[in-house]
């Protein structure tokens, strides 16, 4: 192995080869050089030999993962979070990826779903799937993945939670939103008629967020940028009054809030209300719920609203009482 060699600035520069491959660091001293340099050219050997699952880890899977593939993601912040939170859990993150077996996935899932809700543990399971996934197809890290074959739990039940006009009251008062007639001043105040937009248009917490000026048209707001393909949401009487309240707010974003923004604001003011049981995201049921009772809507019509390609997504957010459908009868 080459040694490492001093630079004008007194630092230590390594360079290895090892079956046709080539890598280069450089560290503050010659000791972490020389570590380094014995470190690289074990993997670079096990590279070029294809074995590379016996020199890098699971922990060093998530941590390239979170570096070079979360970033192109639009959750990217969250992903990350949750990628290094898989490092407090069971996962054998110190263990070679070729020594990671079914059994390793079999009693994490376990012990996840000892402490946590199916729809998180099967969202765990997805993320570290893509993550052993990449490994295996993108980075050659891997023969097989070890999660394939194991059992994800069964799906959770829908939610069938609607907020109600006094929670929505309720939220809307520890906001310190003033009314019809006062003006938008502050950023919980920006929250509050997000909330309401929300009620009223059935639009996601993302897509509000990242709602411009410029796609917000006559009678319909245009969303390039979903969770999943592009839709134009038209808009009903009482949600263009919202949003033309929020002139002058942002010069470009008509709600001028971050995702984390109004995500933290509004559970804030859930619980100063002393209210609990329900999301943001809850909004989005209670405003498909409340667009598919009106007289004459359709099922299709509704799908096209809310961007569903299926028709049993519709079932997921449509939640009536029994008593408003009797109500229509």
């Amino acid at each position: 192995m080459a040694e490492p060699k001093r630079t004008a600035v007194g630092t230590w520069r390594i360079e290895v080869e090892a079956r046709g491959r080539r890598d280069s660091k450089t560290l503050p001293t010659k000791r972490e050089a020389q570590q380094w340099g014995a470190q690289r050219s074990a993997e670079l050997r096990a590279l070029g030999a294809g074995r590379a699952g016996t020199v890098k880890t699971l922990g060093d899977a998530l941590r390239r993962y979170a570096e070079e593939v979360s970033p192109k993601h639009r959750g990217e912040r969250w992903e990350i979070v949750r990628l290094a939170a898989f490092a407090r859990q069971t996962l054998p993150t110190k263990k070679k990826l070729a020594e990671v077996t079914r059994a390793d996935m079999q009693a994490w899932r376990d012990a996840r779903l000892a402490v946590t809700a199916r729809g998180t543990v099967l969202r765990d399971m997805g993320l570290l799937n893509a993550v052993l996934e990449h490994c295996r197809t993108e980075w050659a890290w891997l023969d097989t993945n070890p999660l394939k074959d194991v059992t994800r739990p069964a799906n959770p039940d829908h939610r069938t939670v609607l907020i109600q006009p006094l929670q929505t009251r309720r939220v809307l008062r520890a906001l310190g939103h003033g009314g019809a007639r006062k003006p938008v001043r502050t950023v919980s105040q920006a929250v509050a008629l997000c909330f309401l937009t929300a009620l009223a248009s059935g639009m996601r917490a993302g897509e509000l967020c990242g709602l411009t000026w410029a796609h917000v048209h006559a009678d319909y707001c245009a969303l390039p940028v979903t969770k999943t393909v592009p839709r134009d949401v038209p808009l009903s009487k009482v949600a263009r009054r919202l949003i033309e309240r929020m002139r002058g707010f942002d010069d470009t974003l008509v709600f001028g809030l971050k995702s984390q923004t109004l995500d933290a604001l509004f559970r804030r003011a859930r619980t100063r209300a002393g209210l609990a049981g329900f999301t943001f995201h809850d909004a989005r049921h209670t405003a498909a719920t409340r667009i598919g009772l009106m007289p004459g809507m359709e099922p299709l019509t509704l799908c096209k609203i809310f961007g569903w390609k299926k028709m049993d997504q519709s079932l997921t957010y449509f939640n009536p009482t029994v008593s408003s459908i009797a109500r229509r009868l």
